[in-house]
C-alpha cells in the first residue's frame, strides 16, 4: 500500500513538474500577449490612480478646512463639515484654473508662439554675432567651432516648427488627459476624501492584523511622518514657486525683457527642483535674452534674477518651508540625480521629500543599532 501511495506521489510530481514548464513556455511565448493584457489592466486603472493622488495632494487641505467648521456653532456646518470641506477646495481649485487658464497661460502661451515662430531669426542673429567676434576671442575655440558646425548642420525649423510642435501637445493632451477618464478620477477622489475617515481605519487594521505591535507601530509612526513630509514640502515648494514666478516676471517686464511671462514662469516652474531646477531655467532664460536683447540685457537679467533667488533661497523659502527638510545639499544633489534619471521631472521633484524619509530610517536604524551595542556594552561590564 505505502508503495502505491509513493509510486502515485512520484507520478504527481513529475505531472505538476511538467504542466508548470508547459505553463511557464506558453507564458514566454506569449510574452507580448501578457504584457498586453497587463498594459490594458493599468490603462484601466490610470483614472483611479490619478484620483487617489488627486486625493491624497487635497487631503490636508480638506482636513485643515473640516477642522474649522466643526468649531462653528451651526449645526448644519458642523454636521456637513466634511462635505463642505471638499466643496470648498475643490471650488477653490476650480477659480484657480479658470484665473489660470484666462488670464495667466494666454499670455505665457502668446510668449511661446511668439519665440517659436522667430526661432529661425534668433538663430541666425546669434550665428552672425558669433561669427563677428574677433579671431582670438574665448568663445572662439575649437571645441565651440565644432558645436557650431554641427548645429548649422541641423535643420533647426524642422523641429521648432510650431504646427509640429502643437501637433505633439494636443496628441500628448488628448492622450494623457480623456475627458472620461479626467472625470473619473475627480470623482474617485471626491469618495476617497469623503470615506478617508474608514479608508485609513481599514488600512491601519489591516497592517495591525498582518504585522507584530513592533513592526505596526514603526509603520504607523513612518507613514505619519512621511505624510507631514511630502504634504510640507509639495505644499511649500508649490507656494514658493508662484512668489518666484510673479516676483521674476514682474523685474522682468519692468526691465523690458522680451518673453517675460513666459520666462518668469519657466524659472518659477523650474524652482519647485531644488538647487538644480533655479540654475537651469536661469541659464535657459539667459541664452533667450542673449538672443533677444543682447549682452548688457542679459547681464541685468542674471543680475535681478540671482538677486531674487538669493532674497527666496535665504528668506522666503526657509519660512515656507521650515527647517523640517532641512538635509545637505550634496545628498540633495544625490537624490535629485538617480531621481531623474529613473524617473525624469517628477522624480527630481519627488527625490528630496524621499531622501529626507530615508534619511529618517535610517537614522533611527542607526541610533537603533548605536543603543543595542550600548546595552551589552553595559551588561558586559
Amino acid at each position: 500500500m505505502n508503495e502505491i501511495k509513493n509510486h502515485w506521489k512520484k507520478w504527481m510530481y513529475w505531472f505538476l513538474l511538467a504542466v508548470a514548464i508547459i505553463l511557464v513556455y506558453k507564458a514566454v511565448d506569449n510574452f507580448g500577449n501578457i504584457n498586453d493584457i497587463f498594459n490594458k489592466f493599468f490603462n484601466i486603472l490610470t483614472p483611479f490612480l490619478a484620483g487617489v493622488f488627486i486625493a491624497y495632494i487635497f487631503y490636508m487641505p480638506c482636513k485643515k478646512i473640516e477642522e474649522a467648521l466643526l468649531k462653528s456653532k451651526n449645526k448644519f456646518i458642523k454636521k456637513k463639515a466634511r462635505g463642505l470641506s471638499i466643496l470648498t477646495v475643490y471650488l477653490i481649485i476650480l477659480m484657480v484654473l479658470v484665473i489660470l487658464i484666462n488670464f495667466i497661460l494666454p499670455v505665457v502661451f502668446e510668449s511661446i508662439v511668439d519665440l517659436l515662430n522667430n526661432i529661425g531669426t534668433y538663430y541666425q542673429i546669434s550665428i552672425n554675432r558669433y561669427n563677428s567676434l574677433p579671431e582670438d576671442s574665448l568663445l572662439k575655440g575649437e571645441i565651440i567651432n565644432d558645436l557650431i558646425q554641427n548645429i548649422q548642420q541641423i535643420d533647426i525649423k524642422q523641429y521648432f516648427a510650431l504646427d509640429r510642435i502643437m501637433e505633439y501637445i494636443m496628441s500628448a493632451i488628448s492622450a494623457a488627459t480623456g475627458i472620461f477618464d479626467v472625470f473619473v478620477a475627480f470623482i474617485v477622489s471626491i469618495y476617497i476624501l469623503a470615506e478617508r475617515t474608514a479608508i485609513v481605519k481599514f488600512l491601519k487594521n489591516f497592517a495591525k492584523a498582518i504585522f507584530k505591535d513592533n513592526t505596526y507601530k514603526n509603520i504607523d509612526k513612518y507613514y505619519n511622518n512621511s505624510n507631514a513630509i511630502f504634504f510640507k514640502f509639495i505644499a511649500s515648494q508649490f507656494l514658493d514657486a508662484i512668489i518666484v514666478g510673479i516676483t521674476v516676471t514682474i523685474a522682468m517686464s519692468i526691465m523690458g525683457i522680451k518673453y517675460a511671462p513666459f520666462l518668469g514662469f519657466m524659472i518659477g516652474l523650474f524652482n519647485m527642483i531644488p538647487y538644480i531646477g533655479a540654475i537651469i531655467a536661469t541659464v535657459i532664460a539667459a541664452i533667450i535674452t542673449l538672443i533677444t536683447g543682447g549682452l548688457s540685457q542679459a547681464i541685468w537679467m542674471l543680475i535681478v534674477v540671482i538677486i531674487l533667488q538669493q532674497i527666496d533661497a535665504n528668506i522666503i523659502n526657509p519660512k515656507i518651508v521650515g527647517k523640517s527638510l532641512k538635509i545637505s545639499p550634496l545628498l540633495v544633489l544625490f537624490a535629485i540625480t538617480i531621481g531623474g534619471a529613473y524617473f525624469g521631472i517628477l522624480g527630481m521633484f519627488l527625490a528630496v521629500p524621499v531622501i529626507a524619509v530615508i534619511r529618517i530610517i535610517v537614522e533611527d536604524y542607526i541610533n537603533y543599532k548605536l543603543a543595542v551595542k550600548k546595552s551589552k556594552e553595559i551588561k558586559n561590564i
